[in-house]
């Protein structure tokens, strides 16, 4: 039986080359960073080159790197350590409802410590109205946190303008990058972005390793505290082979981004057109223009999003339905509902993601088996 990922946006494998980059951190340059002699300095030396390759990547400059585990400690960095730093000033904060729950969550905890929330709407597309925004901005406004791409249906924020806002009326602007950086190109600088998140997962890198890019200037409370790591952000002996590999996938990912963003974009349209054309009673989510180029995300009439996937699963093929992060816990997609596109009617969600090794035979492989598993399963619910 063939096996076909489609879900890149859960994670992704580790690249050859960052592989290759890790190996001798595993083997022989086994250094602590903090360490004052040659073993030290050698992985001092290591973590520097990958700050180097992670600024590039995302236009900053390396000293505002800091690495994390992971873009779930980035955000809960960014949002308690703003909250910490500018509490006395304020205590509002500006979300949306679509967020990840590794922001949602520390948003909600800060509600325990008299902070106020505010979660705006958006629209059926996922789109969030900048308008809306700049109104839910009062004077007790401390931090807005604005995800760059929906993980669910690879919806575009409007970065650049959410940016300017922030800038205009001066309020920490902070931004889960999670699936946009090495997907599309992401400029934190022209952007205005005080605070971003990333993952290595999500780009090739291994699990376990992250980012945080924190302006020069922007004060934040560190959320682990201990030893002088990472300029006193992060305390702990860093994770050197990690870093490395975050540092290698950003450099690959800098050089080819252009051209894989067009692969996976062509790959995309076929595979979708694909299925709308093929299977009736379809709705594609998300904003047809102003998403990842990787990204469908489909609702298919009179099936069970679980019935569907283990059938996928079962002919070879992984994929999702909701965030992985949320897969267990719901049983239906947060983010759909928030969207208003979850109907009182049987709606199976479908969530593909593609990603450096899918070509078009796995796409053609897809189109001759997800027909059939629909037909087959709406017949079994008895729908037509």
């Amino acid at each position: 039986m063939r096996h076909i990922y489609m879900d890149h946006n859960a994670t992704t494998a580790i690249h050859p080359l960052v592989l290759e980059a890790m190996l001798p951190h595993l083997r022989t340059s086994f250094g602590n960073p903090s360490s004052v002699h040659w073993a030290g300095q050698s992985a001092r030396q290591s973590i520097a080159e990958a700050r180097e390759q992670v600024a590039r990547l995302v236009n900053c400059e390396p000293g505002e790197v800091v690495f994390t585990s992971c873009a779930t400690e980035s955000n809960n960095t960014a949002i308690k350590g703003v909250a910490a730093i500018r509490g006395e000033r304020g205590r509002h904060i500006v979300t949306t409802t679509v967020e990840h729950p590794s922001v949602m969550m520390p948003c909600y905890y800060l509600e325990h410590f008299g902070f106020t929330v505010s979660c705006l709407d958006v629209d059926r597309q996922g789109r969030l109205d900048p308008v809306a925004l700049e109104d839910a901005f009062t004077d007790a406004t401390i931090l807005i946190s604005v995800m760059y791409a929906n993980n669910e249906t690879g919806t575009i924020f409007p970065i650049r303008r959410i940016g300017e806002l922030a800038a205009r009326r001066g309020v920490c602007f902070h931004c889960d990058a999670a699936q946009a950086v090495g997907k599309i190109p992401v400029d934190f600088k022209a952007e205005n972005i005080d605070l971003m998140s990333f993952s290595g997962h999500k780009l090739y890198a291994p699990k376990g390793v992250g980012a945080l890019i924190v302006r020069r200037g922007v004060r934040l409370h560190p959320l682990l505290h201990g030893g002088s790591q990472e300029r006193n952000r992060r305390a702990g002996t860093e994770n050197v082979a990690g870093i490395v590999g975050l540092g290698k996938a950003c450099e690959i990912a800098a050089d080819t981004l252009a051209t894989e963003t067009a692969r996976l974009q062509e790959l995309r349209d076929r595979l979708e057109q694909g299925i709308l054309t093929l299977i009736p009673d379809v709705r594609r989510n998300g904003d047809p223009e102003h998403r990842l180029p990787n990204t469908t995300n489909l609702s298919f009439l009179h099936i069970e999003s679980d019935a569907l996937l283990e059938a996928l699963n079962q002919s070879g093929i992984a994929a999702s339905s909701v965030s992985a992060c949320s897969s267990g816990t719901l049983k239906t997609s947060r983010v759909l509902e928030a969207m208003g596109v979850v109907e009182g009617t049987l709606v199976g969600t479908l969530r593909l993601s593609l990603g450096r090794d899918n070509n078009q035979e796995d796409v053609a492989y897809v189109l001759e088996v997800l027909p059939q598993i629909v037909q087959r399963l709406r017949e079994a619910s008895g729908s037509r």
